[in-house]
């Protein structure tokens, strides 16, 4: 317990002066509360020998009493006044540089990262375990602090007045410390599973949702509950587990403070009784009994939380501790912005033994646009994010502007790139925000601008709010076109020197790929340029084409150079052809009119590529 206590207040980091003062303030208001009790029992004991007439009572006595029972009040109002604005506010002063440190970890990181550590997980730490810390951690360093230190200054102080209450008090303390010490073992032991659970719920809680369209449109929707339902109920039995391993300490801790206090009362009427101890002594002795112990009374919360808060802190360390990607890398700014490959070699997870790339080799010459194609599978995208270091390679080396990669933060590096994915990702923001993500500075007329050459304004101008539209969590209040070109107009802000196209119209329908390909030209133009594609429009006219193919480069040179060798481009361009260039016939497209109470116009059906008709 007391090494978890050590490690919250290492935690507080440069705020931890403002801690022990806190505990010192809290310290005080304890024996500014305890006085007025004091003070009571003086004040009893001159009433009763004044009614014995053993010894007048002075009438300055009560009003004195009176004005010390308000400065005590006083006081303890001040010092909790000053023990909150000292305290209170650490833990979530701490737990925002902590979720900042996480998150500036998160993109430092290998993306094999996210393959061994859950999204959950990561999710949980830093929302509700970390919750958890700022909100219990001064507390429970508080209580414990405090309350054993009071303790310790009552059962000084019970020694002095009466020797064998302070004994009484002693054995009670020593037996609560046993009772203490086997609750946090217990917690230690449960809580990681306890823990574990949690995480692992809420990963399931987002695949739930995000498999739920699917799962009901199989009508599977209660098998896809099931794994939610199982973790629900672990979750349940380690909570359990839990308690129940708390339950009988926790009374042995309670029953041996009520004990202790059975003693001092049994004490001091002894004392009392043998003339060892004058009457107030013994009315505030007993006024005393019940409550001297509360506080510690209190620590059996902070013994099991303590424990929970160990774990959560490993947890967190275990985040903020992850290996950088770029360690030992530098800021360069790069004036030339070229890519090189030499005789790469690269696998997802050493151990596995698979290898996605085998001695790849290229160059990539500045102001270029060079295509890579094949198969799924081949190790196209793993090349294009190999550059921006997403990952870092097993053998070679990746040069940008003739410095390896390795030698280079992730922010000095991508501060060349600009990456349009087939998948985009929007922020829950308005238009304007989503494409001022690419420069935040950018003022409202260059992001409007950006919007204008990425033909983001043509559809813009249709919505009722304009840029200030939300678009939704993920983007869903927008189509895939529409999403597809802000991530352009992104890119056109940012106005990085080397521009990657990932796969960037694969999804989209012919009448947004014909605008979005306007796009293109705009965000390509004068920039180093890597093309992963399948569509012979947004190849064909490429510097340079790699064929890629079981993670090896198999073809390189022009689509004309390409063409005129056997291999396995030729044949992706033919089966390209015959894809591209189906047409619907006449009749079906008679009929298709005829359907749908139109006239068919075979003059403009007609128009449409020749070539193979579908079965």
């Amino acid at each position: 317990m007391i090494k978890a206590l050590m490690r919250i207040v290492r935690w507080t980091g440069p705020y931890k002066k403002r801690l022990i003062l806190g505990c010192v303030c809290s310290f005080f208001m304890t024996w500014a509360t305890a006085m007025p009790v004091m003070l009571a029992a003086w004040l009893l004991a001159r009433v009763a020998e004044d009614a014995r007439g053993i010894q007048e009572l002075d009438p300055s006595w009560v009003w004195w009493s009176l004005l010390a029972l308000i400065a005590c009040i006083g006081l303890r109002f001040i010092l909790t006044y000053g023990k909150n604005r000292l305290q209170e506010s650490i833990g979530y002063e701490v737990a925002l540089e902590d979720r900042i440190k996480i998150g500036n970890v998160l993109k430092r990181v290998p993306l094999g990262y996210f393959d061994e550590v859950k999204t959950g997980d990561i999710l949980v730490t830093a929302t509700t375990e970390l919750g958890i810390l700022e909100l219990q951690g001064m507390k429970m360093v508080d209580a414990v602090i405090n309350g054993y230190v009071n303790l310790a200054a009552v059962v000084a102080f019970l020694f002095i007045l009466e020797p064998m209450a302070g004994f009484a008090a002693l054995a009670g303390t020593v037996v609560s410390c046993l009772a203490l010490t086997a609750m946090n073992r217990v917690s230690k032991r449960l809580a990681p599973r306890a823990h574990a659970e949690t995480e692992q719920l809420a990963g399931d809680i987002v695949e739930y949702v995000r498999g739920l369209g699917t799962a009901k449109s199989y009508g599977h929707g209660g098998a896809a509950m099931r794994p939610l339902l199982a973790t629900i109920r672990r979750l349940k039995e380690a909570r359990i587990a839990i308690e129940f391993g708390f339950t009988p300490r926790n009374l042995i801790h309670l029953v041996a403070f009520k004990l202790a206090s059975v003693g001092v009362v049994a004490s001091a009427v002894w004392g009392y009784a043998n003339g060892g101890i004058e009457l107030w002594m013994l009315l505030a002795l007993c006024a005393f009994s019940f409550t001297v112990f509360s506080g510690v009374e209190r620590v059996n919360d902070s013994a099991h939380m303590l424990g929970d808060l160990d774990d959560i802190m490993n947890r967190i360390d275990a985040i903020e501790n992850a290996p950088y990607i770029d360690s030992d890398g530098r800021d360069v700014p790069l004036t030339e912005h070229g890519i090189e490959l030499r005789g790469v070699s690269f696998s997802y997870g050493r151990e596995s033994g698979t290898k996605v790339l085998s001695d790849v080799s290229c160059n990539i010459p500045e102001k270029t646009t060079c295509a890579i194609v094949g198969p799924s599978g081949s190790g196209k995208t793993t090349i294009a994010n190999l550059m921006m270091r997403f990952w870092d390679v097993d053998e070679g080396s990746i040069l940008v502007g003739e410095h390896d990669v390795r030698e280079l933060t992730c922010d000095s590096l991508l501060r060349n790139f600009s990456a349009v994915f087939q998948n985009v990702y929007l922020f829950n923001d308005t238009i304007e925000n989503n494409i001022r993500f690419g420069r935040p500075g950018a003022t409202h007329e260059e992001v409007v601008e950006a919007a204008r050459r990425a033909r983001v304004d043509e559809f813009v101008r249709e919505l009722p709010d304009g840029y200030e539209t939300l678009v939704g969590e993920a983007g869903g209040a927008l189509s895939g076109g529409q999403k597809q070109r802000i991530s352009i107009a992104r890119a056109l802000l940012k106005d990085a020197p080397i521009v990657i196209l990932d796969e960037a119209t694969a999804s989209i329908d012919p009448e947004n790929e014909s605008l979005i390909q306007g796009a293109f030209s705009e965000l390509t133009r004068g920039k180093t340029v890597v093309v992963i594609a399948h569509r012979l429009a947004t190849i064909e006219s490429a510097d340079q084409i790699l064929v890629v193919e079981g993670g090896r480069i198999v073809q390189r040179g022009t689509h004309e150079e390409l063409l005129g060798q056997e291999g396995t481009y030729r044949r992706f361009v033919e089966i390209r052809g015959r894809v591209e260039g189906w047409r619907i016939g006449e009749e079906a497209a008679a009929n298709m009119m005829a359907r749908s109470g139109t006239r068919s116009d075979a003059g403009s059906i007609n128009s449409m590529p020749t070539g193979r008709q579908p079965a």
